[in-house]
């Protein structure tokens, strides 16, 4: 689809518009310049497919559309991009858990032991479960698109000791993002959570301001946490998947024929992530063992026997409300 002279001539897009001349537009004809912020390192397959459809959009609608990425947090911190994007000061930016203060239900996906297996996963969450989900973030004036990025399954890593069971968990200072679901988890479970913004968790580990921190394998690999930690625990802990979303303000500003190219392309970007994040698991166990760090395999019983017993479901349920909770169990079966 190429973008038409029509759809373009003349509109003012606000102070991020600017002048373009390009196949198919006048040189009057605005330019819809776009920054799209993220946690994900450079080398992260969530940045370098949203790259990739950067490419893609502009090539799509003959230079009209601009898209510019910043990975590893250059332009703030989660919490931060998250404020921006709400006020206007940042078109779009990919999460996960930062964004459950505004949209509670939006982590619905990180209930912890939730999802057992990838074909749960996209059922859910491009289903049913995702459709409420993403009606919620427009409620709250976010544009999210159809498809989520896989940031993986989440697994422990410490620097002192493996985790074998929940006992392990005991004091232990974890990093964890920060929001409320992954705060309540480990403090269920015994630890000692910290939140800390990603950028500042490599540094956190080498001086020891925390013990361990809990992040999927690809992540775990392309930041190179496998130099500061000896041990990762298998636990799968939370399905951890980063929305995509917009200003919706900013959303409806943009043409609709740039609109629809871009979410052609995002969600293409998606669905190849997916893949990408797949393989690069597999291939990011070799490689952090190969760094010397040992692996274990836990069992998920005992973990959820203690949430349970400590009414953490139960807390979550009420939380996201009982219908949100009625198409999580649909596609998961019953917590």
């Amino acid at each position: 689809m190429k973008i038409s002279r029509r759809t373009f001539g003349g509109l003012a897009l606000g102070a991020t518009a600017g002048l373009l001349a390009a196949p198919g537009l006048s040189s009057a004809a605005p330019k819809v310049r776009l920054r799209y912020g993220t946690a994900f390192p450079s080398s992260h397959p969530g940045v370098v497919r949203i790259t990739e459809a950067a490419k893609a959009i502009a090539e799509r609608s003959n230079g009209a559309v601009d898209l510019q990425v910043y990975p590893n947090s250059q332009l703030g911190g989660e919490a931060d991009m998250f404020t921006q994007v709400r006020g206007g000061a940042l078109d779009l930016m990919s999460t996960s858990g930062v964004n459950q203060t505004v949209v509670p239900v939006a982590s619905i996906n990180a209930v912890a032991f939730a999802f057992p297996t990838y074909d749960h996963i996209w059922k859910a969450m491009d289903g049913e479960l995702g459709d409420y989900v993403r009606k919620a973030f427009l409620d709250a004036g976010l544009f999210v698109f159809p498809k989520m990025l896989d940031n993986g399954y989440r697994n422990i890593t410490t620097g002192a000791k493996p985790i074998l069971g929940p006992q392990d968990l005991n004091g232990l200072k974890i990093r964890v993002p920060g929001n409320q679901l992954w705060v309540t988890l480990f403090q269920t479970l015994g630890a000692a959570p910290t939140p800390l913004n990603f950028g500042e968790l490599y540094a956190a580990l080498q001086t020891h301001v925390v013990d361990g921190q809990e992040n999927p394998l690809a992540l775990i690999e392309s930041s190179k946490l496998y130099e500061v930690q000896k041990y990762v625990a298998m636990t799968g802990h939370i399905w951890d998947g980063h929305h995509i979303f917009c200003n919706s303000r900013r959303w409806q500003a943009i043409p609709a024929d740039a609109r629809t190219i871009i979410e052609e392309e995002f969600t293409k970007a998606a669905v190849n992530e997916r893949a990408d994040v797949k393989s690069l698991n597999e291939k990011a166990m070799e490689t952090i063992k190969a760094k010397g760090v040992e692996f274990n395999t836990v069992d998920p019983a005992p973990f959820r026997e203690v949430l349970a017993k400590a009414g953490f479901y139960a807390k979550w349920k009420e939380t996201f409300g009982a219908e949100a909770w009625g198409l999580l169990e649909k596609d998961v079966g019953t917590l």
